[in-house]
């Protein structure tokens, strides 16, 4: 089977999947975010090498205050046992996104998370929070003007892909095969645009708290399954 190097997932459907059991929606963000260990887990069983999520968009802050505030503590607690969870698995961790929206404690939680899993060599994990792809390239663009502006990159230089790749927040991680989005909703929803150029798409009816480890080898078996006329540099592929 052709394992994707690099799997990005839209964690879609806590609310409804709570709602559907009768619970408030924050049971669902938490029980969906006990489930992103055990995905973890799985990917790098799998031999994923890298593993990205979308757990908060720059649009997310539009929610009820409450239901936002229960995310915030949700991260609070998840960032903490994360270091355990890193350690166990030899996992690097990575938060992509414009983090300094965030508060400090959580900025600090993550500077703590990346620096205590840099040297970890297994999965590299990549949390997407206050993440808009919008504003990502936004952010990117803006900062090679700034350093046009100082003299780094010589003024007047052509601005090319390469060098909006190398601003992006995911720079120096390959581009996602795959992308997958549970419960059952097939639009991008402003996550990677620029990186998933080439990307395959999974859709799942299957809400997020429920996606297991089957359900991740079932959009992998699918992935592996497709005839590509030509991969991410134009090249033909079988």
């Amino acid at each position: 089977m052709n394992i994707p190097e690099h799997v990005a997932i839209i964690l879609d459907g806590n609310g409804r999947w709570a709602k559907s059991k009768g619970m408030p929606r924050t049971y669902g963000h938490t029980m969906g975010a006990k489930n992103v260990e055990k995905i973890c887990r799985c990917a790098g069983e799998m031999g994923i090498k890298y593993l990205t999520v979308y757990a908060f968009s720059t649009e997310n802050w539009s929610r009820p205050g409450d239901e936002v505030g229960a995310i915030m503590d949700l991260l609070r607690n998840y960032l903490k046992t994360c270091k355990a969870t890193a350690e166990k698995n030899n996992m690097r961790v990575r938060v992509i996104g414009d983090k300094s929206a965030l508060a400090e404690d959580i900025q600090r939680s993550i500077a703590e998370l990346e620096e205590f899993s840099k040297d970890y060599d297994g999965l590299t994990f990549q949390i997407a929070l206050n993440y808009g792809s919008r504003d990502e390239i936004k952010r990117a663009v803006n900062a090679i003007l700034s350093e046009m502006k100082s003299g780094v990159i010589p003024e007047g230089s052509e601005i090319t892909e390469e060098m909006i790749s190398a601003h992006l927040d995911t720079a120096g991680i390959p581009d996602p095969d795959l992308l997958i989005r549970t419960s059952g909703e097939e639009r991008l929803s402003n996550y990677l645009l620029w990186q998933c150029a080439y990307t395959e798409f999974y859709f799942t009816d299957v809400h997020w708290p429920a996606f297991t480890g089957d359900e991740l080898k079932k959009a992998v078996e699918v992935y592996s399954s497709r005839q590509r006329r030509f991969g991410k540099t134009g090249e033909q592929v079988s």
